[in-house]
């Protein structure tokens, strides 16, 4: 099997969200990993779930086992670039070869699943099986699982972690996890598990009620990231780029990380708390704390990149994740305006992600994408909700024209930015990359 066969194969499995409400969907996927030979027992795993900065919390528990000489697996979703990054060994992505020879030995248990009552698994669980599968193969030491959606039911909870991890939790999904912080908040504490350690940021009062109940009913230790660590910013000499200390009851971390954002910091807490949790197994020190950070890469997420204008590519799919930009945009570029290039998920809360962006001095471009499994809202819908908040906007279907646009109308001191949806980002950072000739990614 070549990587398209396999993409093929993918890209026909039943789309993920069609079985979202369905109760039996985690033990669809604990059928699958039986027919795999279980996997995920083959190594031990951090589980990170929560509404905002799962993804960068997993990638920095990951980075920091990998500096410590660890062999650390690591998933999560969505992809930017291409679907071999769901499934990392030390930050590589498997190799297309090695993914087309992982799934073509996992075509038996599709087969055999299918015939089954559960039928033909799904696009997510095809994902996670494979990257379980892999990481097995590779005898990886420890595994960072993202969840994808949720907690309870979620694909990922088949794991035993030796801790878990939950960022916050906000309204986001509601269409499946309720529409409420309290029943999103109960489906998320769904990944603790019994007597296991658990670290949470979240700090909205009913969320961290319901987190505490559930720990304390599975007799798990909980750690609140707040109550526990203080960051303390500290001037930092390299641009683009944040330095700063986490102090902890065990030990100070002095770090200097190659990201933009105020709440990052909060996710590199939250990461050594859970890091902290893992010392008996997988001990690491500040050192290794300070090397994994400072080596750390979030494509997509406050991704600079120097020019006249200016770009910056931002996942932010989500209302949290809006208000996180538009702080982080202020913070960062305090004497700049804005171009957005937007497009936003029909499921999601436009109007509160748009009021969230209306504050700055920007101006709007709104569009689309084009992808099998989700719908995008219209861009001249997007266009009056922020005219209505008295913003400048405009709809460009194209997303290639609507950078193209944002890049024409931006002075040379203004800075364009790509937010909104994972496939707008991803696919017009793959096209700044590939055609439009980037040159000079702002890293330490």
């Amino acid at each position: 099997m070549d990587f398209s066969t396999a993409q093929r194969i993918l890209t026909t499995a039943q789309n993920e969200s069609l079985s979202r409400r369905h109760p039996g969907r985690l033990d669809r996927m604990r059928a699958l990993l039986d027919l795999l030979g279980n996997p995920e027992r083959a190594f031990a795993s951090v589980h990170v779930g929560g509404t905002a900065g799962k993804g960068s919390t997993a990638s920095m528990i990951a980075s920091v086992l990998t500096a410590a000489g660890f062999k650390v697996g690591l998933h999560t979703k969505p992809h930017l670039r291409s679907v071999t990054e769901r499934a990392r060994i030390d930050n590589a992505p498997i190799d297309e070869a090695r993914f087309a020879d992982v799934m073509e030995s996992m075509l038996p248990a599709f087969d055999e699943m299918e015939r089954g009552p559960w039928g033909a698994p799904s696009y997510f669980e095809i994902l996670v099986a494979l990257a379980f599968r892999f990481f097995a193969l590779e005898h990886v030491d420890i595994a960072v699982v993202e969840v994808g959606i949720g907690g309870t039911l979620d694909g990922t909870n088949v794991l035993s972690p030796l801790v878990s991890a939950l960022t916050n939790v906000s309204l986001d999904h509601t269409d499946v996890l309720g529409d409420t912080v309290e029943a999103i908040a109960r489906d998320k504490a769904g990944i603790i598990k019994a007597s296991t350690p658990v670290v949470t940021a979240a700090d909205h009062p009913d969320a961290l009620r319901i987190i505490r109940d559930a720990a304390e009913r599975m007799h798990s230790p909980l750690r609140r990231v707040q109550e526990l660590a203080a960051i303390e910013s500290r001037p930092g000499e390299i641009a683009y780029s944040q330095s700063f200390s986490i102090t902890t009851p065990q030990q100070r971390y002095d770090i200097t990380m190659p990201l933009m954002g105020e709440f990052q910091l909060l996710n590199a807490a939250t990461a050594v708390l859970a890091l902290e949790d893992l010392q008996r197994r997988f001990p690491v020190t500040p050192a290794d704390v300070a090397a994994g950070l400072a080596d750390l890469a979030l494509p997509g997420r406050m991704e600079f990149y120097p020019s006249r204008p200016s770009l910056l590519f931002d996942v932010a799919h989500n209302r949290e994740k809006a208000s996180a930009l538009a702080g982080a945009l202020l913070r960062h570029f305090p004497d700049r305006r804005f171009v957005f290039v937007v497009a936003i998920s029909e499921s999601k809360d436009a109007s509160a992600m748009i009021e969230a962006w209306s504050q700055l001095p920007a101006q709007f471009i709104f569009t689309t994408f084009d992808v099998s499994h989700r719908s995008a809202a219209q861009p001249h819908n997007l266009s009056n909700i922020a005219a209505l908040a008295g913003s400048t906007a405009r709809a460009v279907e194209e997303p290639v024209e609507a950078l193209s646009v944002a890049r024409r109308i931006a002075g040379s001191n203004d800075l364009v930015v790509i937010t909104g949806s994972t496939f707008l980002v991803g696919a017009l950072r793959d096209w700044f990359l590939e055609d439009a000739g980037a040159h000079g990614h702002a890293r330490v």
